[in-house]
């Protein structure tokens, strides 16, 4: 849930200006939950502050179907753990149809609920 900025009223640890709604920040969950898009969206190599920051799932997204499934789950996978320590990852699964990819990401922190993230990318048509 997104909310209004007031640095008086941000109660959580972690938050960070939320995407897309100006004046708006994400905390908690929704702040792990935008972090893990920010991580599998941005190529490796575009940050010139980290240049390891981000994933190369970029690299992947138009190479056939029967090969592509491995390298995007490694990918992110690998990605995720290097940049989101605050999560477990439990699952990865590509969903690939026609032009678009959408890679849906189960994860956790500490024991607590398995929590979903999707991220959908766009192949060359």
């Amino acid at each position: 849930m997104t909310t209004p900025i007031s640095y008086t009223s941000i109660t959580a640890a972690h938050w960070q200006p939320a995407l897309g709604t100006a004046g708006a920040v994400v905390e908690g969950l929704r702040d792990i939950d935008q972090a893990i898009r920010i991580i599998l969206t941005t190529p490796k190599g575009s940050d010139p502050h980290r240049p390891t920051f981000g994933s190369d799932i970029h690299l992947y997204i138009d190479w056939p179907v029967n090969r592509v499934v491995p390298h995007l789950v490694r990918e992110a996978v690998d990605a995720i753990r290097l940049w989101e320590t605050r999560v477990t990852v439990v699952r990865v699964n590509p969903a690939i149809e026609a032009a678009q990819v959408t890679l849906t990401v189960v994860w956790r922190v500490a024991d607590g609920v398995p929590q979903l993230t999707e991220v959908p990318y766009a192949r060359a048509a």
